[in-house]
């Protein structure tokens, strides 16, 4: 027992690890106007590694997303730059919802 619970703190700081090489992939990549396959890499495996994150910390996938869209629905109705701007969150929420009936 003692040696699962090592592993998944093992697991959790490779994890931690990882998002922060990733992200550090990625703002180097912005920086140095690399190609879009390497920033949608990045973001990639940045994207990955919070869903794996999460379920070593005691979450299940749908979980994750069902407060991600709840989260969403918030900021809209708080105005959030990016949506107010862009319609970014709107956006990211007609897709998730898109995804959810297929």
């Amino acid at each position: 027992m003692s040696d699962d619970i090592a592993k998944n703190i093992k697991m959790i700081e490779f994890y931690k690890t990882e998002l922060l090489s990733s992200l550090s992939f990625l703002y180097g990549a912005m920086f140095k106007g690399k190609n879009a396959d390497d920033i949608t890499d990045a973001l990639t495996d940045m994207a990955m590694t919070v869903y794996l994150l999460s379920r070593r910390l005691g979450m299940d996938y749908g979980e994750l997303d069902k407060h991600m869209m709840n989260k969403i629905h918030l900021q809209i109705i708080e105005g959030h730059e990016a949506e107010r701007w862009y319609k970014d969150l709107s956006t990211l929420k007609d897709y998730i919802s898109s995804r959810e009936e297929e």
